[in-house]
């Protein structure tokens, strides 16, 4: 008998190759047995495939949109905060900034009885940049005998200079540089859309770095390091001039207010801070919600500031329901409130809806969110990319239900650049509050006079949310929900 000719003989052979396979195949790859179970478990039925013709063809959000959540939407709020005209910060990631100068824009309107105000964010955008160019300089001396690959060196590197900050960034300019009125320095190209200014000014920043480490390896004292460093610095300048205009250092101020009458006056930036709003700065402290840390404790985050002779971001972590309590006690005295939070999730543009479950993707592909709070922060999942500003809220029975949130997106999304917050959304995504002592018990403010643990700068140690540098945290990087636009580097 010929078994070689033999069909059965040949299906067994390659049956028992299949088994033999099977068994000494590298468990770490898709062998053919996992494969067969994934094709297998799928059935691909009349809804599967409706469901799969739906999504080839359509927007996700537009076919997961929860009709139920859109059907119950008003924008009615009970208690409102005085602000009137929508910020645009285009192609930029500059919504730290916007959001603080908003908060300030209704007492400059009032003290100076204008319809309308808007501070000038390519006024401090100028001196961010420069400053933070300083910062990374000074940073890169610090660890100048760190080897190239040390984790925290390679966190400056990996993306320095970007538009991206927070609140202790925006109080920092102001005190140091004041503001002005937007008409003295107005938006540029290259303010509008940072893309090209960021390229250029983060090349310059890692060859300066370059430079001033090989200098250190040839044995250059600190006096030549800081004299190249100055070098470095005015050629940085010069760019930021030709990119963004010369920063006024005096100006002369003629407006004409709400009576028709004209008046004109003479100002230094920080002098017209000084009249225009005449907030104490010092007077607000930043809160945090990461449930992964104690709270009711005081934390610091190196190379978080983009003024190198200021400190680095610290902050209070603190309870949701604490943290909700206070914004709510600043809008009902009519104060607006600086916040940041992630904006990649639960977000409707077309009517500005911030509620959990607004877009339906379980029902529709099957994705089901089980990870708590901190689990999103800690394996990178969510992160406080975008700040904005709580300017009103709607309250019964004295609790609150939703809030009213000014964007710096213009008008062309939301309700008129403005959102509805429902508390879902503001107990899962919010991640940071900047609320004025005087709403805040001596418990809380005592926290502010203790030792605070030091976070580095990159690592699972601290929140994630303020070390994914490739977002909004800094002292680099666009943050891409900054904008409409969500242009990427």
């Amino acid at each position: 008998m010929n078994i070689y000719g033999n069909s059965k003989f040949w299906s067994l052979l390659i049956l028992l190759s299949w088994v033999v396979t099977g068994i000494t195949q590298n468990p770490t790859g898709l062998n053919r047995q996992i494969l067969t179970d994934l094709q297998n478990s799928l059935q691909m039925d009349a809804q599967t495939r409706a469901v799969m013709n739906a999504v080839t063809n359509n927007q996700v959000n537009d076919l997961a949109l929860n009709r139920n959540i859109i059907n119950s939407y008003n924008d009615v709020f009970n208690i409102m905060t005085d602000v009137k005209g929508v910020t645009d910060q285009k192609k930029s990631g500059r919504c730290w900034m916007y959001a603080a100068l908003n908060l300030m824009r209704p007492v400059a309107r009032e003290k100076f009885n204008l319809e309308s105000f808007e501070f000038s964010e390519s006024y401090l955008f100028f001196w961010d940049k420069l400053e933070k160019y300083n910062f990374f300089l000074e940073s890169v001396m610090q660890l100048r005998n760190r080897d190239i690959q040390d984790r925290e060196l390679q966190t400056l590197l990996d993306d320095p200079l970007g538009d991206g900050g927070w609140w202790n960034y925006a109080t920092g300019l102001i005190e140091k540089y004041g503001v002005v009125p937007k008409g003295l320095m107005p938006e540029t190209k290259n303010s509008e859309n940072s893309r090209w200014l960021n390229k250029n000014i983060k090349f310059l920043a890692r060859q300066d770095a370059s430079i001033l480490r090989h200098m250190v390896a040839n044995g250059k004292k600190e006096a030549e390091l800081r004299q190249q460093k100055t070098e470095m610095l005015k050629k940085v300048y010069k760019l930021l001039v030709i990119n963004l205009g010369m920063p006024p250092q005096e100006f002369n101020w003629r407006y004409e207010d709400k009576e028709h009458l004209v008046h004109e006056n003479n100002y230094t930036p920080v002098q017209f801070y000084h009249d225009a709003v005449g907030i104490n700065l010092n007077d607000y402290v930043i809160f945090f919600n990461y449930p992964a840390h104690p709270f009711g404790k005081l934390y610091q985050v190196n190379f978080r500031r983009n003024l190198a002779d200021q400190t680095d971001l610290t902050f209070i972590n603190l309870e949701m329901d604490n943290i909700r309590d206070y914004v709510l006690k600043s809008l009902l005295n009519r104060e607006p409130v600086w916040f940041a939070a992630d904006d990649s999730w639960q977000m409707e543009r077309a009517h500005g809806i911030m509620a959990e479950g607004i877009y339906d993707y379980e029902s529709l592909l099957g994705i089901t969110d089980r990870m708590t709070k901190a689990d999103r922060i800690q394996y990178r999942a969510s992160t406080a990319n975008h700040a904005m500003a709580f300017v009103g809220v709607d309250t019964v029975k004295g609790r609150a239900m939703k809030w009213r949130v000014e964007n710096s997106w213009g008008a062309d999304t939301g309700d008129k650049g403005y959102w509805t917050m429902y508390n879902n959304w503001f107990d899962k995504y919010v991640y940071t509050v900047i609320i004025n002592r005087k709403y805040l018990p001596e418990t809380v403010l005592a926290i502010l006079k203790t030792k605070p643990r030091i976070l580095p700068a990159l690592g699972s140690a601290g929140p994630a949310v303020l070390m994914h540098l490739r977002h909004h945290m800094l002292p680099g990087g666009f943050c891409p929900g900054c904008r409409k636009h969500r242009v990427k580097i």
